[in-house]
């Protein structure tokens, strides 16, 4: 018996959201067709000049947008950041500093160090629980 080895293809969507760029900026024929698994490594590999100027121009997806505003997702849409936005766009948006944005930075900010010290205290208790099985053994 003979095994065949499926293809393993993915909606553009999922590609173009692997690939970090905003799909209703890729070209028709990428939006319209599916990608392989081969054809996505081939584009992350040796990315196009689409692809190079959509990374570096945009229009960027939402978390590329917050990722380099440094604020999360949901802090955009606090702030009233629906769209995609290119990358002066967003040059602009750090240039003008507006309250909604230094505040959404501040909690970001806020959120890193609570994980952080959450992950210290976990990896104390880990530790703790370790020391206390070796000696018990």
């Amino acid at each position: 018996m003979t095994s065949h080895k499926t293809t393993q293809t993915m909606k553009p969507a999922t590609a173009a959201k692997k690939l970090g760029v905003y799909l209703e900026a890729t070209p028709a024929e990428f939006q319209e067709g599916v990608v392989t698994r081969s054809e996505l490594n081939a584009l992350q590999a040796e990315p196009p000049q689409w692809l190079q100027e959509l990374r570096r121009n945009g229009p960027h997806p939402r978390p590329v947008v917050a990722s380099k505003l440094g604020v999360s997702i949901a802090g955009l849409a606090r702030g009233g950041v629906t769209e995609a936005l290119t990358t002066e766009q967003i040059d602009a948006l750090k240039q003008e500093d507006p309250e909604w944005l230094q505040k959404e930075r501040a909690t970001q900010a806020e959120v890193r160090k609570e994980a952080v010290r959450i992950k210290e205290k976990n990896a104390e208790k880990a530790e703790k629980t370790q020391r206390l099985q070796q000696s018990d053994s």
